[in-house]
């Protein structure tokens, strides 16, 4: 295997960026994973039982209507070949900064704000008559399950990052860390498994507390409560504000 060049590990450092670069790259997890579990609960009281972050759990309801003989809702139907589209959209608008060497998590933050600004302007201006089975409704979950494709699809350019919207694969992380902290002689082996959980129990705590956070205030103020996780969002933005196109700036 060839080995790299000066001018490809440059290039490899202007856009492959470590959990660990900066403070703000610490902590980006954890704020996401409150986000994506306030959106998906959020999404679910509020939009017909609509999982936006969660989106294999749509698969589940729609198994479970069909075996029923029951109506699927549009929304719902509509979810994965959506999430599938615009993350693999987004996966290319990254693709492209990283071909001019930029650093692509900010402008996909940007891109989550501004689709869940977007959903909570639908959703307030649909006024009192609102119903998620409504053309509007449906626009309004996929608005929410955009963002969240968006969301899984930057974390991935994030090395060494949790996921922030499953919670399934970081607990199932954590748990074999904490055994082999506990049970493993090999240093090396338990100083690896330190280093993810420092990072995942974060991602597992965030979420959780999203999805409290997110169900009180939906229940409290309804699509209002969507200020919760764009507020997160705006502060994920600034929390990468210094990564853009420097590429000796930045330290794996």
């Amino acid at each position: 295997m060839e080995s790299l060049t000066a001018s490809d590990r440059t290039a490899g450092l202007a856009v492959a960026i470590s959990v660990d670069t900066s403070l703000g790259t610490k902590l980006l997890p954890g704020v996401l994973s409150v986000v994506a579990g306030s959106v998906d609960v959020i999404s679910f009281l509020g939009l017909g039982g609509l999982f936006a972050a969660h989106i294999t759990g749509n698969l589940v309801v729609l198994a479970a209507h069909v075996a029923t003989g029951r109506a699927a809702t549009l929304a719902a139907i509509l979810s994965v070949p959506v999430f599938i589209v615009v993350l693999g959209l987004a996966r290319l608008a990254a693709a492209g900064l990283e071909v001019s060497h930029y650093c692509p998590l900010q402008p996909l933050l940007v891109l989550e704000f501004a689709l869940l600004v977007t959903l909570l302007a639908v959703w307030v201006a649909a006024g009192a008559g609102f119903h998620p089975a409504t053309p509007t409704g449906v626009v309004c979950g996929m608005l929410g399950v955009s963002a969240m494709a968006v969301q899984n699809a930057l974390t991935r350019l994030l090395i060494g990052a949790p996921a922030t919207s499953v919670m399934t694969n970081d607990i199932t992380t954590l748990v074999m860390d904490i055994g082999a902290m506990l049970f493993r002689p090999d240093p090396n082996e338990v100083a690896r498994a330190c280093g993810r959980a420092k990072h995942t129990w974060p991602a597992i705590v965030g979420f959780a507390a999203g999805c409290g956070l997110g169900a009180w205030l939906e229940a409290t103020i309804g699509p209002w409560s969507l200020a919760l996780p764009i507020s997160l969002a705006l502060l994920a933005v600034a929390l990468v504000s210094g990564l853009t196109t420097a590429p000796n700036a930045l330290r794996l």
